[in-house]
């Protein structure tokens, strides 16, 4: 499979990662505004920093199925806020300990540890907030409903919190982990929340079909997993200036990874092979489908 040209995607990313950032402005509170702290927590975590990918993927999945732009900003920003909630308690010293995050410190080291932990909080609630008032999203109240009954099962237990409940379990295990554990751990902690950002995508679409969402969710839990393997291999490849974050922090924890369970060759294999799956899921659509395929060959190949 020939290797993607980046560049190609530029204006695309650029698109996507404006219109974000635009709604991100909008539905953070302003530090003019008390507790004036937080709201500078909120903004320095959220703003000027990220790939954007889950935004992207809402983004892509409503143009595929010809959803309005502005239908599709209020889901996106609500799935970028609950990143980046995950992101600010992942780096707090009760859990991953890192100091530095998208090239700055991290918001604990900027700030401190009680309002990097309100800051999170405040921005999980946040994207339910965005869920439910928005008025340029669908009218559906069903469908507005399914949205929060989605990123709020995404979020919990059984999505990003229990994967990162079974990350930090698995801690120095790395010799008794197998491979359909650490699928699931990542199922969960990484692959839940890009389910649904093409789920929020795919439910802007007020006549999505069931059969439709079913693809939509296989070309994402395919990618998910891609996205996590290829995430594994940059922390033993890259290097801390492009990636942002500390190059090697997790063999440094002694977590395990797809490289140390399969060998980075295998690991690299396992990331193709679920690239090929996940496009395969989207032959239903044709060429109306290609900006999903290439932001799926985007996150197989990208350096950071």
């Amino acid at each position: 499979m020939p290797c993607l040209d980046p560049m190609s995607l530029i204006p695309l990313l650029e698109t996507c990662q404006a219109r974000t950032e635009k709604a991100l402005q909008h539905w953070l509170p302003t530090t003019r505004v008390n507790p004036v702290l937080l709201h500078e927590a909120m903004r320095y975590s959220s703003l000027d920093g990220g790939k954007r990918v889950r935004p992207l993927l809402v983004y892509l999945t409503g143009q595929m199925l010809d959803v309005a732009p502005a239908a599709l900003d209020g889901p996106a920003c609500a799935l970028e806020l609950i990143h980046v909630y995950s992101l600010i308690h992942d780096d707090l010293p009760a859990m991953d300990n890192d100091e530095l995050r998208r090239g700055k410190p991290t918001c604990h080291i900027q700030f401190d540890e009680a309002t990097a932990i309100l800051a999170g909080d405040a921005l999980q609630s946040l994207a339910f907030y965005i869920l439910a008032h928005d008025p340029d999203m669908v009218d559906k109240p069903a469908l507005r409903l399914k949205m929060v009954e989605s990123l709020a099962l995404a979020s919990g237990s059984r999505g990003m919190a229990g994967g990162q409940a079974m990350d930090l379990a698995a801690e120095g295990a790395r010799q008794v982990m197998n491979l359909i554990e650490l699928e699931n751990m990542h199922i969960h902690k990484t692959g839940a929340l890009i389910r649904a950002s093409v789920k929020l995508g795919a439910l802007s679409q007020p006549d999505i079909e069931p059969e439709q969402l079913e693809k939509l969710d296989h070309f994402a839990k395919c990618m998910g997993l891609a996205f996590q393997i290829r995430d594994d291999i940059l922390d033993v490849e890259g290097n801390t200036e492009t990636l942002g974050k500390p190059q090697g922090s997790d063999q440094a924890r002694d977590k395990a990874t797809y490289p140390s369970l399969l060998g980075m060759a295998e690991a690299k294999r396992r990331a193709d092979e679920l690239h090929q799956e996940a496009i395969d899921s989207l032959s239903h659509w044709g060429e109306a489908a290609q900006p999903l395929r290439d932001i799926a060959g985007y996150i197989i190949h990208r350096q950071s």
